[in-house]
């Protein structure tokens, strides 16, 4: 059969450096680091005492205040995200058929915080079971995606994709085979996480996956850094309008760019570590470039998993130069992680998000806080430290990879009639 082409006609974003698409992506191309005291509750006993929170948000600005209610803050990011791409895909739903308009929609965790307050009120009381009616509906993470569709009466195929930190890339990929199959004309897909809590804080330091730099929380995220120290927890969401080409030629829609493919991998490895030597990162990035149809010398660029860990960065650096070899050292290596940190599920879409602005706007942005070479690894590798680099790309791929050995990537590529 052949394929159907798919292509991006919406974008939003909630980030820890942005409110919106064009926040967001100031404040990449300037640097901006999210990172802060933790406002959300008293982090003065935890190792860690800072994170990348959405910042000004004030849900009742997007939301009605006994709607709002109803959602875990994972649901209500996703739900402000979403509204901003379904916007800018500027739909005709007079005449849009909703039964071929779906969402997938990713999420690590879901509502973490829900499930903290609740028990933390049962653990309170005397043994009686009171619980919110919404607890489990706020709760469970597939119900961000049930929140879009309802609100805006979208009856295609609707589901969530978990798989921790990879999420949201395996939405958008579900989402660009779904729709290059003929299952759907356009899906809303991306992935949205609410992760800095009390339980969220406490488990990731728990594992020592976390930065303690608490002196200077503005350059904690620091990947490829040889004093790296851990990763920078973040929350928000973004948001994609993924669309059959024909589809959105036919509505005169505004197109970003293609999606070219998508490529995904196990590392069967280890519950939280990456391999060594990058085998699962080398193959999914592999796997993304035969579903293209590309060569690894059409890639101009890679936003990396770059986490900030150890062990992390070394390895996916070495499946970079596995994969692309002494191609790898003209192309534009990045981390957006350095600025808005980790946002788990979300990470995925909001990352994709920005290969697409770069694609757009011509500029790669930076991985900022780099102060001291990693002599493992590769120094001629172009990480575009610390200054985002103008550069002509067509071609981008976006790598996300999540405890349980789970790998993704997805590639981006103008759009060529």
């Amino acid at each position: 059969m052949v394929l159907r082409r798919v292509v991006v006609t919406g974008l939003g974003a909630l980030t820890p450096i942005g409110n919106n698409i064009q926040e967001f992506w100031n404040g990449l191309i300037n640097g901006v680091s999210g990172a802060a005291p933790i406002t959300y509750f008293d982090a003065s006993k935890f190792r860690t005492q800072f994170a990348c929170e959405v910042k000004n948000f004030n849900v009742e600005d997007y939301i009605d205040r006994k709607e709002a209610r109803k959602m875990d803050r994972y649901a209500q990011y996703a739900m402000v995200a979403s509204d901003e791409a379904i916007k800018d895909a500027g739909f005709d739903f007079e005449k849009l058929d909703k039964d071929r308009v779906g969402v997938i929609w990713g999420s690590g965790i879901g509502g973490l915080e829900t499930f903290q307050i609740e028990v933390l009120n049962f653990a309170a009381g005397d043994g009686t079971p009171r619980f919110n009616p919404f607890f489990i509906p706020k709760m469970i993470a597939d119900i961000a995606g049930g929140h879009i569709s309802m609100k805006y009466g979208f009856r295609g195929p609707n589901f969530t994709t978990v798989s921790a930190c990879a999420s949201s890339t395996n939405a958008i990929i579900d989402a660009f085979n779904y729709i290059r199959l003929g299952h759907a004309d356009a899906i809303v897909t991306g992935g949205s996480e609410a992760a800095v809590t009390i339980a969220g804080m406490g488990g990731f330091n728990a594992m020592h996956a976390l930065s303690t730099r608490n002196d200077d929380p503005k350059t904690a995220s620091r990947p490829m850094d040889k004093d790296r120290d851990g990763f920078v927890l973040g929350e928000g969401a973004g948001a994609l309008v993924l669309e059959e080409y024909e589809h959105a030629v036919a509505r005169g829609a505004t197109i970003y760019c293609e999606i070219g493919g998508g490529g995904m991998s196990a590392d069967a490895y280890h519950i939280t570590a990456p391999h060594p030597e990058g085998m699962g990162a080398k193959n999914v990035m592999l796997n993304c470039l035969r579903d293209a149809g590309l060569k690894p010398t059409d890639v101009d660029g890679v936003n990396m998993h770059g986490t900030s860990t150890p062990l992390g960065d070394i390895g996916e650096s070495k499946a970079i130069l596995h994969v692309f070899g002494e191609h790898a050292y003209t192309m534009n290596l990045n981390s957006t992680k350095s600025m808005t940190g980790h946002l788990l599920g979300a990470t995925g879409a909001v990352e994709a998000i920005s290969c697409i602005l770069s694609l757009k706007y011509g500029i790669i942005p930076p991985t900022i806080n780099h102060f001291t070479d990693d002599e493992n690894i590769d120094p001629k590798l172009n990480f575009t430290f610390n200054t985002a680099q103008k550069r002509d790309v067509k071609v981008l791929m976006s790598n996300t990879f999540g405890f349980g050995g789970h790998n993704a990537c997805v590639l981006v590529k103008k759009l060529e009639i």
